[in-house]
Protein backbone atom coordinates (compact mmCIF):
# COMPACT_ATOMS: atom_id res chain seq x y z
CA UNK A 1 0.00 0.00 0.00
CA UNK A 2 1.36 3.36 -0.67
CA UNK A 3 0.65 6.40 0.10
CA UNK A 4 -0.88 9.74 -1.63
CA UNK A 5 2.01 12.60 -1.28
CA UNK A 6 -0.03 15.89 -0.17
CA UNK A 7 1.07 18.72 -2.21
CA UNK A 8 0.91 22.15 -0.57
CA UNK A 9 -2.25 22.86 -2.29
CA UNK A 10 -4.29 20.58 -0.64
CA UNK A 11 -3.37 21.97 2.76
CA UNK A 12 -3.86 24.64 4.12
CA UNK A 13 -2.05 26.95 6.54
CA UNK A 14 -2.44 29.65 8.90
CA UNK A 15 -0.21 32.73 8.78
CA UNK A 16 0.54 34.93 11.55
CA UNK A 17 -1.46 38.54 11.51
CA UNK A 18 -0.44 41.39 13.59
CA UNK A 19 -2.48 44.61 13.81
CA UNK A 20 -2.60 47.73 15.78
CA UNK A 21 -4.48 47.60 19.11
CA UNK A 22 -7.68 49.84 19.13
CA UNK A 23 -6.59 51.69 22.50
CA UNK A 24 -3.19 52.80 20.14
CA UNK A 25 -1.72 52.07 24.22
CA UNK A 26 1.84 52.32 24.30
CA UNK A 27 4.05 49.69 24.80
CA UNK A 28 5.91 50.00 27.84
CA UNK A 29 9.37 47.83 26.65
CA UNK A 30 9.28 49.12 22.70
CA UNK A 31 7.60 52.56 23.05
CA UNK A 32 5.89 52.67 20.71
CA UNK A 33 2.48 51.27 19.74
CA UNK A 34 1.05 48.14 21.07
CA UNK A 35 0.15 45.20 18.58
CA UNK A 36 -2.20 42.35 18.93
CA UNK A 37 -0.96 39.06 17.08
CA UNK A 38 -2.94 36.31 15.73
CA UNK A 39 -6.20 35.37 17.26
CA UNK A 40 -6.69 38.37 19.30
CA UNK A 41 -5.98 40.66 15.98
CA UNK A 42 -8.65 38.46 14.31
CA UNK A 43 -11.09 39.37 17.42
CA UNK A 44 -10.58 42.74 17.02
CA UNK A 45 -11.04 42.49 13.56
CA UNK A 46 -14.41 40.34 14.09
CA UNK A 47 -15.65 43.07 16.30
CA UNK A 48 -14.89 46.15 14.38
CA UNK A 49 -16.72 44.61 11.23
CA UNK A 50 -20.00 44.14 13.78
CA UNK A 51 -19.82 47.77 15.26
CA UNK A 52 -18.70 49.63 12.01
CA UNK A 53 -21.63 51.62 10.02
CA UNK A 54 -21.08 51.05 5.78
CA UNK A 55 -19.66 54.26 4.84
CA UNK A 56 -17.61 54.95 7.68
CA UNK A 57 -14.79 53.54 6.46
CA UNK A 58 -13.00 55.91 3.97
CA UNK A 59 -12.52 54.22 0.57
CA UNK A 60 -14.27 51.12 1.89
CA UNK A 61 -17.90 52.23 1.93
CA UNK A 62 -18.88 49.00 2.22
CA UNK A 63 -17.52 47.17 4.67
CA UNK A 64 -19.55 47.20 8.29
CA UNK A 65 -22.89 45.96 9.26
CA UNK A 66 -25.99 47.82 9.67
CA UNK A 67 -26.31 46.48 13.45
CA UNK A 68 -26.34 49.59 14.96
CA UNK A 69 -29.57 51.02 12.96
CA UNK A 70 -31.09 47.37 13.76
CA UNK A 71 -30.64 48.53 17.54
CA UNK A 72 -33.23 51.52 17.49
CA UNK A 73 -36.14 49.03 16.08
CA UNK A 74 -38.17 47.43 18.56
CA UNK A 75 -36.68 45.16 20.98
CA UNK A 76 -38.37 41.64 19.10
CA UNK A 77 -37.64 38.15 17.88
CA UNK A 78 -38.02 39.98 14.39
CA UNK A 79 -35.24 42.35 14.76
CA UNK A 80 -33.16 39.66 16.93
CA UNK A 81 -33.00 37.41 14.05
CA UNK A 82 -32.10 40.28 11.59
CA UNK A 83 -29.48 41.24 13.83
CA UNK A 84 -27.91 37.96 13.92
CA UNK A 85 -28.30 37.35 10.03
CA UNK A 86 -26.51 40.74 9.82
CA UNK A 87 -23.87 39.98 11.54
CA UNK A 88 -23.26 36.51 9.69
CA UNK A 89 -23.43 37.86 6.78
CA UNK A 90 -20.85 40.59 6.95
CA UNK A 91 -18.61 38.33 9.16
CA UNK A 92 -18.91 35.85 5.80
CA UNK A 93 -18.40 37.98 3.25
CA UNK A 94 -15.32 40.51 4.75
CA UNK A 95 -13.71 38.34 7.24
CA UNK A 96 -12.29 35.33 5.03
CA UNK A 97 -9.78 34.33 7.92
CA UNK A 98 -12.50 32.52 9.48
CA UNK A 99 -15.12 30.37 9.48
CA UNK A 100 -17.97 30.93 11.01
CA UNK A 101 -19.62 28.33 13.53
CA UNK A 102 -22.42 30.26 15.49
CA UNK A 103 -23.87 33.83 16.71
CA UNK A 104 -26.16 33.99 19.49
CA UNK A 105 -28.03 37.08 19.74
CA UNK A 106 -29.59 37.25 23.40
CA UNK A 107 -31.83 40.36 24.27
CA UNK A 108 -31.55 41.51 27.80
CA UNK A 109 -35.09 43.35 28.07
CA UNK A 110 -34.55 45.16 31.40
CA UNK A 111 -31.75 47.75 29.91
CA UNK A 112 -32.33 47.65 26.29
CA UNK A 113 -29.02 45.74 25.39
CA UNK A 114 -28.30 42.76 23.19
CA UNK A 115 -25.73 40.50 24.16
CA UNK A 116 -23.87 38.88 20.92
CA UNK A 117 -21.55 35.83 21.30
CA UNK A 118 -19.52 35.28 18.04
CA UNK A 119 -17.77 31.76 17.94
CA UNK A 120 -15.54 30.82 14.67
CA UNK A 121 -12.79 28.73 13.80
CA UNK A 122 -9.60 30.04 12.56
CA UNK A 123 -8.53 28.84 9.33
CA UNK A 124 -6.10 26.16 9.47
CA UNK A 125 -6.09 26.38 13.35
CA UNK A 126 -8.40 23.51 14.74
CA UNK A 127 -9.91 25.14 18.36
CA UNK A 128 -13.01 27.18 18.07
CA UNK A 129 -12.74 30.84 19.28
CA UNK A 130 -15.33 33.46 20.50
CA UNK A 131 -15.73 36.79 21.21
CA UNK A 132 -19.00 38.17 23.67
CA UNK A 133 -20.06 41.65 23.81
CA UNK A 134 -23.01 44.03 24.78
CA UNK A 135 -24.49 46.08 22.03
CA UNK A 136 -26.91 49.22 23.33
CA UNK A 137 -28.01 52.43 21.78
CA UNK A 138 -25.88 55.41 22.26
CA UNK A 139 -27.49 58.16 24.87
Amino acid sequence: MTLKKITSKEVSYSRSFKDFGISFARNLFTDDVSVLTNENAIKQSVKNLVMTVPGEKPFQPLIGSRVSELLFEPLDAFTIDAIREEIEITIKQFEKRVRLNKVDVIPIYENNKISITIVYKIIGIPINESISFVLQRPE
